[in-house]
């Protein structure tokens, strides 16, 4: 199975950068202690030290080489400021995030290191990093009634890398109960961009007719279609905004697109 991104090494470690200077711009003007809505098991604070501590975990992991998972207790710092203080949490978030660019960068794209993919490469966790810190900025966004925008080439390739994530077979083969009551003849949705241009190519259908997921860019007929907002479409897969919102436009069998999203939850 190929990960495989559309942009450049060096494009993700600044992209990373860039995701992570405007995560700490919303939590400067926000209650840390505020409840997030779509991880509503932490709070802001909770997911400052989610997104810092996994950035720190990543750059221990490809500064060391590891060949291995290395435990959250064993990274330098790992768990971040002892008191949910705003600069102390900001400060942290900086350092760490420079500590695994510098280290993203040292190594390159080719690198081996262990990852939880069948990509065992460095490059693999630049792009992971540089989405994971979209998502969860969304989170903060929300939270905190930010703005929230992101350059359309990383939104279409952060909603590219879902649907090749949920392509894995261990995901297939970890959730076989339910995908039982998914998979069958006529299955197939599309997802339609309303706000992009044409060479961004940002169409696709996914296509649940055999015995696994599979998906392709392509404008196709399908029995649901997701249409609206690249950025919508993209909350809308990660279930960070609900799929009746009257942002997006649901065409056919909506069941189908439910059925999807529950399956497809393993972010």
């Amino acid at each position: 199975m190929t990960l495989h991104g559309s942009l450049s090494h060096d494009a993700y470690c600044a992209h990373l950068l860039d995701e992570t200077t405007k995560f700490r711009e919303i939590l400067r003007d926000a209650d840390l202690s505020a409840t997030v809505p779509t991880c509503p098991d932490w709070t802001l604070a909770d997911l400052a030290r989610h997104v810092g501590g996994a950035h720190r975990w990543v750059g221990t992991l490809v500064a060391t080489r590891s060949a291995t998972d290395i435990e959250e207790g064993d990274i330098p710092e790992g768990d971040g400021p002892e008191e949910d203080d705003a600069a102390a949490l900001d400060a942290w978030l900086a350092a760490g995030v420079e500590q695994a660019v510098a280290a993203l960068r040292e190594a390159g794209p080719d690198t081996e290191v262990w990852t939880w993919s069948p990509v065992q490469r460095a490059g693999f966790w630049a792009r992971r990093m540089t989405h994971e810190t979209v998502i969860h900025r969304a989170d903060a966004a929300l939270t905190a009634g930010a703005a929230f925008d992101v350059p359309p080439e990383v939104a279409a390739d952060c909603l590219e890398e879902w649907l090749q994530l949920c392509a894995l077979p261990e995901v297939t083969a970890h959730h076989a109960e339910r995908g039982e009551q998914l998979f069958g003849p006529g299955r197939t949705l599309h997802l339609h961009a309303t706000d992009t241009p044409p060479e961004l190519n940002a169409e696709w259908l996914l296509d649940l007719t055999g015995e696994r997921f599979v998906h392709r860019r392509a404008h196709e007929k399908a029995a649901v279609a997701v249409r609206g907002p690249l950025i919508d479409l993209l909350g809308v897969l990660y279930r960070r905004l609900p799929a009746d919102s009257d942002r997006v436009e649901v065409l056919g069998e909506r069941a189908l697109l439910d059925r999807w999203l529950e399956w497809a939850s393993f972010q």
